[in-house]
C-alpha cells in the first residue's frame, strides 16, 4: 500500500518536535535546578529528547527530499511550521510543574513506543526500539519524583496540585485524531492516537493517586500545537532563544 508521503512527513514532525522543544524546554534548567543531582538528571533527560529528535526529523527531511537535514528542520523554520503538543512549550514553572509535566509526557510516550516498535515502516520501528529505553528510564523517573512531591509536605502537595490543573487541560491534545493520524493507521505505522487513552489514563490514575493528586473533572482540552493551527504565545520565545546563532550566523560550522 502506498503511503502518502506528506502525512508520512506530517506524522514525523509531529514526532520530532515533541521532543525537540520539550527537549529545549527541560535544557533551561542546567545550573538552576534545586540540587546537583536534579541538575544532572534533567540535562540527561534534554540530551535524551534531543538526540530522539535528531533520529525523527533525521527521517522527516529524508521522506521531504528537499535535500534538508534534521537541523534545518529544527532551526529554520518559524513558530507556525511546528508540529508540537503545547505541553511542550509551556514554560517550566517551578521544579515540581516541571517534573509532572514530564511524567504526563513520558506517560504518552511509554504508550506510543510500544505500538511504533511494531511499525509497518522499518525506519519508525527503529526509532521507537531505540527511544522505548530511554522511554522507560524517563517514565520510571519523573513517577517516582511526582509521587514524592505530591505525597510529600503540605506545600509540595499543594504545589503539585496546582501543577496537575494547570497541565491537565493540555493533556487531551495527545489523543486528538486527524486525516494524518487515519492515514497512518490505515497503513500500519501507527497507531490511532484516540485508541491510546484508556492505557494512557490507567497508567496516570495509578501514579496520580499514589501522588494523593485529583485529577481534574473538566473534559476541556487546549488544542492546535500538532496541527500547526495555534501554538502558545510561549513558542515563539523558545524560538527566538533557541534559533538565535543559526539566525545570526546561518550556515556557521565549528
Amino acid at each position: 500500500m502506498a503511503v502518502d508521503q506528506e502525512k508520512l512527513l506530517q506524522f514525523l514532525l509531529r514526532q520530532g518536535d515533541n521532543t525537540l522543544i520539550l527537549g529545549h524546554r527541560v535544557s533551561e534548567w542546567c545550573g538552576h535546578s534545586p540540587i546537583l543531582e536534579e541538575d544532572i538528571a534533567l540535562a540527561n533527560t534534554a540530551l535524551d529528547l534531543i538526540g530522539q529528535t535528531q533520529m525523527w526529523l533525521g527521517y522527516a527531511a529524508d521522506v521531504q527530499g528537499e535535500g534538508k537535514s534534521a537541523d534545518d528542520l529544527a532551526f529554520l523554520r518559524d513558530a507556525w511550521d511546528f508540529r508540537n503538543v503545547l505541553l511542550t512549550e509551556l514554560p517550566n514553572g517551578d521544579f515540581g510543574r516541571t517534573l509532572l509535566r514530564q511524567f504526563l509526557f513520558d506517560a504518552f510516550q511509554s504508550v506510543l513506543m510500544g505500538r511504533l516498535m511494531k511499525s509497518s515502516d522499518e525506519t519508525v520501528a527503529a526509532i521507537a526500539a531505540k527511544a522505548s529505553k530511554e522511554v522507560a528510564y524517563h517514565v520510571e523517573r519523573s513517577a517516582d519524583t511526582v509521587v514524592g512531591l505530591g505525597d510529600g509536605t503540605e506545600e509540595s502537595h499543594a504545589r503539585m496540585q496546582e501543577a496537575l490543573n494547570y497541565l491537565w487541560p493540555y493533556v487531551g491534545e495527545f489523543f486528538a485524531s486527524d486525516d494524518v493520524d487515519a492515514a497512518m493507521a490505515e497503513a500500519g505505522i501507527a497507531p490511532d492516537p484516540a485508541s491510546l487513552r484508556e492505557e494512557y489514563d490507567a497508567l496516570v490514575g495509578k501514579v496520580l493517586a499514589d501522588a494523593t493528586l485529583t485529577i481534574p473533572a473538566s473534559k476541556y482540552a487546549h488544542k492546535g500545537g500538532r496541527t500547526g493551527y495555534m501554538h502558545t504565545e510561549h513558542l515563539g520565545h523558545l524560538l527566538t532563544s533557541m534559533q538565535w546563532l543559526q539566525r545570526a550566523y546561518p550556515g556557521c560550522e565549528w
